[in-house]
This record gives C-alpha cells, sequence and structure tokens, in this order.
C-alpha cells in the first residue's frame, strides 16, 4: 500500500494531475491479476518471494501506461480531439510498450527455468513478475486508453453542467 501511494505522489507531481495517475494505478490490479494466474497456473504456492515480485512489478508495469498517458495529454496539448488523441497515442505506443514488456519476459525467463544455486528461491519473483507483465501488456493497450477517454467524458459533462448552472444562476 505504502509502494502504491509513493507511486501516486510521484505520478500526481509528474503529470500536475490528481486524476491521471488513477488511470495510471489501474495497471497494477491488471498486472497483479496476471501473476496471481501464473501461480495458479504452474500450481505453486504464492510464497513471501512471490510477494516480493508483485510488488517489484507494480513499479515495472506501471510503465506502459504512463508511456501512453503522456502521449495522449502530449497529443491534447497539440490541439487533437480526445478520440482521435487517445487513438494516435495507443498507435504510436504500441511498439515500444511490446518491446519492453518482451525485454522483461525474456530476460526474467532464465530465471523462471531455475538454473543454479538457490534458483528455487529466486523463481517465484521471475514468475510473478513475467505473468504479471503479460497481463498488464495486453490489458494495458486496451483498458488504459477506455478508461482515459471515460474519465475525460466524465470530466467534461460535469464541467458543463457548472457552467449551465453558473449561467442559469447569473442570467
Amino acid at each position: 500500500v505504502l509502494s502504491i501511494l509513493l507511486v501516486y505522489m510521484v505520478l500526481a507531481s509528474q503529470f500536475e494531475s490528481l486524476l491521471h495517475p488513477f488511470t495510471i494505478l489501474l495497471t497494477i490490479p491488471l498486472a497483479t491479476v496476471g501473476a496471481i494466474l501464473a501461480f495458479f497456473i504452474l500450481g505453486m504456492p504464492l510464497n513471501m518471494m512471490g510477494f516480493i515480485g508483485i510488488i517489484l512489478l507494480g513499479g515495472i508495469a506501471v510503465n506502459n501506461s504512463i508511456m501512453i498517458v503522456d502521449c495522449i495529454n502530449q497529443n491534447r496539448l497539440n490541439g487533437k480531439a480526445l478520440r482521435e488523441a487517445i487513438l494516435d497515442a495507443s498507435e504510436r505506443r504500441l511498439r515500444p510498450i511490446m518491446m519492453t514488456s518482451l525485454t522483461t519476459i525474456l530476460g526474467l525467463l532464465p530465471l523462471t527455468l531455475g538454473f543454479g544455486e538457490s534458483a528455487a528461491l529466486r523463481a517465484p519473483i521471475a514468475i510473478a513478475v513475467i505473468g504479471g507483465m503479460v497481463t498488464s501488456t495486453l490489458l494495458t493497450l486496451v483498458i488504459i486508453p477506455c478508461y482515459y477517454e471515460s474519465i475525460e467524458n466524465i470530466v467534461t459533462r460535469i464541467s458543463r453542467k457548472k457552467e449551465v448552472k453558473m449561467e442559469v444562476s447569473h442570467g
């Protein structure tokens, strides 16, 4: 919980928003589901090293979401409409997200195979990260842009209602 809170504070200061860090942090539950699912599929117990892997995953998985949200925000600053900004950002960031995720997954693959001393001790960390990266990468490419658009539409509706109420009370 503390690590998530710290990540939120850093993201809030970076994006100068209290709303978009929630969009980015949505990746963490998506990754956690994948990590737990990986242990379930492999029939392995979720031990302390697996939990450490899930905590590590929380820091790694948000990078993909940061790339998409930052690109969407840049597109919006350049004057693109919301849907156009989201589609452009998703298209432009697909390859970098896939490459960073694949390098993380492939880099940890030898650790899961368990070569060397104390491999059984380190393997749960790699299994948690690999399982979480697979699901978070696939779901981040779909869910984060949809969630971003939904949140922006809600904010737009709320601000329009406030403007209408202000006009009615003044006019």
